[in-house]
């Protein structure tokens, strides 16, 4: 794990490296089309599921009244979508077990 607490996507393709026996230039392109693929399909408005993981959801926010923090103005907000993630059990549990061992 990198010594910062961030995942950062040059430790994601240094990992895969590593653990498949690819050269790095194959990883980067292995971890680069993946991201695409998500990409792709959060933005087309479809669902990712991970097994064992998580899901990601692409939710719709309707129109709202807002308040510029600079200002303090009343502005309108306009429709938008966003993606929320939602953990499966399976890493739930792995969480809360790391965390209740570490107290």
């Amino acid at each position: 794990m990198p010594l910062s607490s961030t995942l950062t996507k040059a430790y994601i393709i240094d990992a895969v490296a590593e653990k498949s026996g690819f050269r790095r230039k194959k990883s980067i392109d292995t971890v680069e089309i993946l991201l695409e693929l998500i990409k792709q399909s959060l933005a087309s408005g479809d669902d990712l599921l991970f097994s064992g993981f998580g899901k990601f959801y692409v939710k719709k926010k309707k129109k709202r009244r807002g308040r510029n923090p600079a200002t303090g103005k009343e502005m309108m907000m306009r429709p938008r979508k966003v993606v929320t993630f939602q953990c499966s059990g399976i890493l739930r549990e792995k969480i809360n077990t790391k965390y209740l061992r570490n107290r």
